[in-house]
């Protein structure tokens, strides 16, 4: 297994301007149920965080969005909305240990494992630190069980932890995407409170099973050097860096896009054994704002004057990344936006939206994780689908998280900008 690590240069940056809301509104077309992170509840503790898009290979109208539920496990909708199926995260292998905890989900179909071809759907499962790969039923819309199937090695090692009792430290896999780059299959997964990515490949297992190995790994700066000689440390947890989340492949071109929560996106350059040199593409308004952790409440709060080195666009936390066409689409999780830029070239700035409330849909707030396809999918996205995470379903249950999925025309979007 090979590291690499990036070589920081100074980021010389001109002053940010203040820009103004663009004003589009999207409204969703169709929304899932609203899960609630309530241990009582079925799926217990559900608390809804990133979708990926199943495509039917011969009819599109019976495709599949899958969601992750965090210990609530993963779950299967139709394209209006209705869950197909739930299926639970795994339980903790002792009493003292972690449960499975599902966080990112992405899709490959007809991977070639085993001398077949199969459609997967790869979850990041940051209680056990392990990437789970569950196989989709080719009919594509049967309610049940019969919609996707655990088919994870049994013998999965862990992804980042050394050993059982360092899983449970939950410094684990953590964001997660799928792609496939010079026609190899590929899973990138990033480590919880850490910089680390890793870039694992398809491999099979004993019985049909499917299992994944990690071949190279990069780590993304923690400490970033500012113009006039001075650098900035994102403010966190004592023993925790600044971590990311979101994550795209970019298969036709041959680049990984990674959020780095508190700081920006990075392109970094795939082959199907490892990663170029990283590149900070857009950056979050509170880059290099001096912050201060507070260990009583567990936040940071800014400790000094921004220092203007800041991008324009996002609003920390910088999260959930997806492409389609021509863009790269970004939730701004701070202040609820989507930003969309250049899928090529500089990755220049195209616009922003917010999804709105409408035609009996809550508007989404807070969204972690997106998934774009392109392509006819049916009468109400004949352009295209975008899923969204809704991090504040309305009405909330009482004071417990409610969440859940928002689905968005995406000819309704680019009509909008």
């Amino acid at each position: 297994m090979r590291a690499l690590v990036l070589a920081l240069v100074p980021l010389l940056v001109a002053a940010p301007v203040a820009v103004a809301s663009s004003g589009v509104v999207v409204v969703p077309v169709a929304q899932t149920r609203a899960f609630v992170g309530d241990a009582s509840g079925a799926p217990a503790n559900a608390d809804a965080d990133d979708p990926a898009i199943w495509v039917h290979p011969r009819s599109a109208e019976r495709s599949v969005v899958l969601g992750t539920l965090k210990e609530g496990g993963l779950a299967a909708f139709d394209l209006r909305g209705r869950t197909l199926g739930t299926y639970p995260a795994p339980q903790p292998p002792n009493p003292g240990a972690k449960p499975g905890r599902y966080n990112n989900v992405d899709v490959l179909s007809r991977v070639l494992v085993g001398g077949v071809r199969r459609d997967l759907a790869f979850v990041s499962d940051r209680g056990r630190d392990r990437v789970r790969v569950y196989e989709i039923d080719g009919r594509g819309s049967a309610a049940g069980s019969a919609v996707v199937r655990d088919v994870t090695d049994p013998a999965a090692r862990p992804v980042f932890s050394a050993s059982e009792e360092e899983v449970d430290d939950q410094h684990t896999a953590y964001g997660l995407a799928a792609g496939r780059v010079d026609r190899t299959p590929v899973v990138v997964v990033n480590r919880r409170n850490e910089t680390r990515v890793a870039l694992l490949h398809v491999v099979p297992a004993a019985g049909g099973a499917v299992g994944t190995k990690v071949v190279s790994t990069v780590d993304l700066p923690s400490t970033f050097p500012l113009p006039g000689g001075t650098s900035w440390t994102p403010c966190g947890e004592p023993g925790e860096g600044p971590q990311l989340e979101g994550m795209v492949v970019d298969s036709a071109n041959r680049v990984l896009y990674a959020a780095q929560e508190d700081v920006g996106i990075w392109r970094i350059p795939l082959t199907a054994t490892g990663f170029g040199t990283p590149k900070l593409i857009d950056k979050v308004r509170s880059f290099g704002v001096p912050q201060t952790y507070d260990p009583e409440t567990g936040e940071c709060s800014a400790s000094g004057a921004d220092p203007g080195f800041g991008g324009r666009h996002l609003e920390a936390d910088a999260e959930g990344l997806t492409i389609g066409g021509d863009h790269l689409v970004a939730s701004s999780q701070g202040d609820s936006r989507f930003v969309v830029y250049e899928r090529t070239g500089r990755n220049g700035y195209v616009g922003e939206f917010v999804v709105g409330a409408g035609d009996g849909n809550d508007s989404v707030e807070h969204s972690d994780g997106a998934q774009l396809v392109m392509g006819d999918l049916g009468d109400e996205y004949e352009g295209g689908l975008l899923v969204v995470h809704d991090g504040e379903r309305t009405p909330a249950t009482g004071d417990l998280p409610t969440t859940g999925f928002a689905y968005v025309s995406w000819e309704d979007v680019l009509d909008e900008l």
